[in-house]
Parts: structure tokens; sequence; C-alpha cells
């Protein structure tokens, strides 16, 4: 039995008949801006969704040395030069006739879909973000906010094409639901259209956990409440910099890398972030912080932003206990956010006009990495970022920090070697695992040391033997 066909794909093959719809392509205005958050690698596959004229497709394998494969449910859609090269160049560039409200005939690393969601009907957009989500890793979407003029001029009054007309917001929420970690997003108001550049491929439970563990929802909530309405600045999406940034957590081995992190400071240029007590550690061996980033929310971190230093910028999580915030420079400090209620989302969308909500794991680097990444700085070097100690009775950090005494460690076997963890440590671990894989090429990861982490990096291999014995 043959599957029934699409009704809108009869419409389009009539809208593209029309040389008026041809002129203007989005996909190929756009191609920049994706190559130049997505920096993908010659000859790297990419999935454009919802093709059109070709000419965006054309545009990526041209600008971007990629490997297009363009899909369209329209046979008639490509423009003359985009066809021809189909023949002429077929391990470049490709055409194939699919339905994205069904399954994507293939996969890739990299999507491409502009032009193409405000075209579908609202009912069908959560299938077709899952669809596109499901097909390729990282995804760049450009989405017009506006109705179209196309529609009624070429087919006649009330035949819209545009049947999602939604803010950019809207599009946000919807991407997030679908599963999608959005990476960077940008409006532009002018000629309506909003984009986003997105990570699919992931598990929810590894990648989204709510980061309030060790404190009540209850709490949590009236803490972002509060810390909302005091009128702290918002971090919001960066474009993608070469800047390499210093990451420093505070597992026993940041102490051993002083030197390279002075090398990679004072004579590659790179930006120092810490992370909770490894601020203080930073300052007392004499660096120079440029960030400083807090998630948890229990009351006694309020240490970790003492003192407050020149030139350091405070990116704190808007669950912190308000006390975190007591001091800090409201011109050098923004909230980010992690893990918020609807109700919390709503009041910072009242505010600032934009919610960009930081997935990750449930310890302040996990949240540090993609944070970094929506602040545009992919390469990342991260020191002490062990979730191990070197023995029994051995030290959990580089500085004293009594919240880790006396925690119960057992033996963790990885890719033939043994390392002494306590249960929040193996859950870092594991959650890092899921991370990198939903990031995949998104970032670039340098952990640096002889722990866990470091060696799950260097020999992809898993965890082992987690229980204790």
């Amino acid at each position: 039995m043959l599957e029934k066909e699409n009704p809108e794909a009869a419409r389009y093959r009539k809208v593209w008949e029309f040389q008026k719809y041809r002129e203007v392509a989005p996909g190929e205005t756009a191609a920049m801006t994706f190559l130049s958050q997505a920096k993908p690698p010659p000859d790297a596959e990419c999935i454009d969704f919802g093709c059109g004229t070709g000419r965006g497709a054309l545009m990526l394998a041209l600008m971007g040395r990629m490997k297009v494969t363009m899909l369209d449910f329209a046979d008639n859609c490509l423009d003359e030069e985009v066809a021809m090269a189909c023949k002429t160049q077929p391990d470049r560039i490709k055409f194939c006739v699919a339905d994205l409200t069904k399954q994507i005939p293939t996969i890739a690393p990299y999507g491409y879909c502009t032009d193409v969601m405000e075209h579908i009907p609202t009912e069908d957009v959560p299938l077709v973000l899952s669809n596109i989500l499901s097909a390729a890793q990282h995804v760049f979407f450009a989405i017009c906010t506006a109705h179209d003029f196309h529609g009624p001029a070429l087919l006649g009054q009330g035949e819209h094409l545009h049947l999602t007309v939604k803010p950019m917001d809207w599009w946000q929420a919807a991407l997030t639901k679908a599963g999608a970690i959005i990476h960077w997003g940008n409006r532009d108001d002018e000629e309506m259209m909003c984009y986003f550049y997105t990570s699919g491929w992931k598990d929810a439970k590894d990648v989204l956990p709510e980061g309030h563990v060790n404190t009540s929802l209850e709490i949590v909530t009236a803490q972002t409440t509060a810390n909302i309405n005091a009128g702290w600045k918002h971090a919001q999406p960066y474009d993608r910099q070469d800047r390499e940034v210093v990451l420093l957590a505070g597992g026993p081995s940041l102490a051993e890398g002083i030197d390279e992190i002075r090398r990679l400071r004072e004579v590659e240029g790179a930006a120092i972030i810490t992370t909770n007590g490894a601020y203080n550690w930073a300052l007392e061996q004499g660096l120079k912080v440029s960030m400083q980033i807090v998630v948890d929310a229990r009351e006694f971190n309020a240490r970790f932003t003492k003192p407050v230093v020149d030139g350091c910028l405070y990116l704190i999580a808007s669950q912190v206990h308000p006390k975190t915030l007591e001091g800090l420079p409201h011109d050098r400090t923004f909230l980010w956010h992690s893990g918020v209620s609807d109700d919390n989302a709503k009041l910072v969308l009242e505010k600032t006009g934009h919610f960009f909500p930081i997935p990750g794991g449930s310890t302040v680097v996990l949240r540090a990495i993609p944070l970094l990444r929506m602040l545009g700085f992919w390469r990342q070097h991260i020191f002490g970022f062990d979730s191990c100690v070197k023995r029994i009775g051995g030290s959990h950090h580089s500085y004293a920090q009594s919240e880790n005494d006396g925690e119960i460690l057992f033996p963790v076997g990885c890719g033939g070697k043994q390392f002494f963890c306590s249960p929040w440590m193996v859950a870092q671990a594991s959650e890092f695992r899921g991370l990198v894989n939903s990031l995949g090429d998104v970032v670039e990861l340098n952990v640096v040391g002889d722990g866990l982490i470091a060696h799950m990096v260097q020999t992809g291999a898993d965890l082992q033997d987690t229980a204790p014995t």
C-alpha cells in the first residue's frame, strides 16, 4: 500500500513554479552564520532539512567544504544550477525527496534548517523537531517570526504559507521540550528572524538533571524568585570565539597543574575561569581570575564569592542563596539558570525578554562546560576535574573543604585502572560521559591530570565495578 502524501507537498510544488518565490533564499543568507557557529571540519556531512532552492546547501558545500544531503518534499524545488551540481558533484551535494513529518532517511553530524519550521502546522512542530534532532547531532535553525506575503500573492487570498507564526521564546521552549540543548541563539527584529544552534542525540536523564538535589525544590524556587527580582543582569549567548579558557575545578590534581595553568594564562593568553573554592585557591596562587562560577543553592557557598576582585566577572546560578550575591558588583555579575520552575522561567522572560537555561549535570563543572560554550568559549582546558581521590585517606580537594570530609569511598574500575571515589564522584563521571556524548564537537575539552575523568577521556573507557566492595 502506498504511503499517503503530505497534502502540503502539492501546494509547494505549485509555489515553486513561480520564479518570484525563488528570488530570496534564507538558507543562502544564513549559511555564514551557521558556519561561524559550527566551524565544521572539511568534508563534514550535513543534512539541509527543507532545502528549498538548494542555494543554502550549495553555500555550505562551497564555503564550508561540507558534504550536504538536501531534503524536501517538493521534487521541483531546486534551482537549475543546484540540480546541475547534484549531477556534476554527487560526492559533495545530493538531493532526496523526504517528508519531515516522517522518519528522516539519513543521519549526519550537522543539520541545517532555515525557513522551514514556520511552514509546519503547529500541531506537527513537536514531531518535526523530534525527527530533525534525531537525524543530526548539531542543528542550526533559522525561523521567521512574521506572516508571509508570498502565499496570498501567489496562491490567492487566505493561502498563507507560514502556518506557525510565533516569537523567539516560543520556539526556544519548543526546542527545549523536544530535547535540544541550545548553545547559541539570536533574534533579528529587523528581518523578523530568530536563530538557534543546538545539539540533540542526548539522554535527558544524563544531561538535564535539575541541579538542586541537596536543597529542597521549595527553597530553590524561593531563592530563584528573589534573585531574579533583585535586578541582576542575566547571561545570554555570544558568538563563538577562539580565545581558549582554563577552567579550574577543585580536585587533588589541581595544584600539580599550576605551572601549565600559568603558562596558558601568561603565554597563551587564556582566560582563567574558576568554580567554587578554586576561586580562592587561584587568588592565593597570584593568578588573575577572569570569571567565577557558582551553582550550589546552600548558604555556606557564599564564601565562594569573597573577596571581590577587580576585573572578574561573576556568573552565578539564579538558584543560589542571596548571601552568595551580597557585595558583588552589579556591572560584572550575571545570573544564569539551571533547573528553574516554569513560573521562574516566565519571570525571566518578562524581565529580560530571553531565557536560556543551562543544561549539564549535578555539579558546578558539568554546568560550567555548557555555560562557557553558550558564552562562546568552545576550547576549554580543565584542571582539577578528577572525580576521585588518589588513595583511601587522600585529599578530596586541593584545598580544605570540610563538607566533603569523611565521605565513604569505594574502588571503581575504569579501563584497567582503579580509582577511589565517593558516590557523588561516580555520578559526576557518569554524567560527564552523557554530557560529552550530547555535546560532541561543539566543545573541545582538554581534561588535564591523572584522575578518573582524564583517564576516561584518554582511553574512551567506561566505568566498571561501581558497587561498594
